[in-house]
């Protein structure tokens, strides 16, 4: 049985641009383990949801390197606190490992090279950095959760 794994980076491009080049019509693709199941109305979004995964797909050929720290002010973080964000669509993991301490914590002092969490994408894991050297005021993305891109997943008060 064909495993989700054994698919290489050009089947799922492959597949993606199938579904990307289709209009008005649904598609049902099981291979193995994978179900996949599309539905298509016609109209194009300006990022559509296969587009955001061939960006991860993308992504899983070349290192991923996370989103720089940005600054926000009118999204219910308080002015002047940075938030990390998840680079694309993936799993937000705050450590390393099940079992093991999470790698923050609110109230801890960061330093701009500390590790706050970890980021999933299609198996292929990268260290999620503070940037800032600060105080973690909130972890707003829950352990193991499944995050879209640029969902804030740490909040930090910098020094």
């Amino acid at each position: 049985m064909l495993n989700v794994a054994d698919l290489t980076h050009d089947d799922v491009q492959k597949i993606l641009r199938i579904i990307d080049e289709m209009s008005d019509r649904d598609v049902h693709l099981e291979i193995g383990d994978l179900k996949l199941h599309v539905s298509r109305s016609g109209a194009t979004a300006p990022e559509s949801p296969v587009q955001r995964v061939m960006h991860a797909v993308e992504s899983r050929a070349q290192p991923a390197s996370p989103s720089p720290p940005v600054a926000v002010a009118a999204t219910g973080i308080a002015p002047g606190h940075v938030a990390i964000r998840a680079p694309t669509m993936g799993t937000f993991y705050r450590a390393s490992s099940p079992g093991a301490p999470p790698h923050a914590e609110i109230g801890n002092q960061v330093g701009p090279d500390d590790t706050v969490g970890v980021f999933e994408v299609m198996k292929l894991f990268s260290t999620l950095r503070a940037g800032v050297a600060g105080t973690i005021t909130a972890i707003p993305a829950a352990n193991e959760a499944l995050v879209e891109q640029d969902q804030v997943l740490v909040v930090i008060r910098p020094d």
